[in-house]
């Protein structure tokens, strides 16, 4: 038999392996759309849609709690519109 010798391939660095750098890529991808959301959220701020907001809401409380301005006319009409012609009352 004849013995050859065993050829051991030459290792490469690290870098030269696809594999290592869809590894890499995930977090990487992740630290970037982080640094971007935090980008969008520092440079555009949410505008305050109105300066009194809880006076207005106690205000809209107060007036449905009325009965003469509340909204149940309009519900009223609105369920009275969907019922069957032949089943409304008289």
């Amino acid at each position: 038999m004849s013995s050859s010798p065993v050829v051991t391939p030459k290792s490469q660095p690290w870098w030269r392996f696809g594999h290592v750098w869809l590894v890499i890529a995930g977090p990487v991808i992740v630290v970037i759309a982080g640094f971007v959301t935090l980008w969008l959220a520092v440079s555009r701020p949410d505008p305050v849609v109105e300066e009194d907001y809880y006076r207005k809401g106690i205000e809209i409380n107060q007036t449905l709690a009325q009965p003469e301005k509340s909204l149940a006319p309009a519900v009223k009409a609105r369920n009275h519109a969907a019922t069957p012609a032949g089943d409304q009352p008289r």
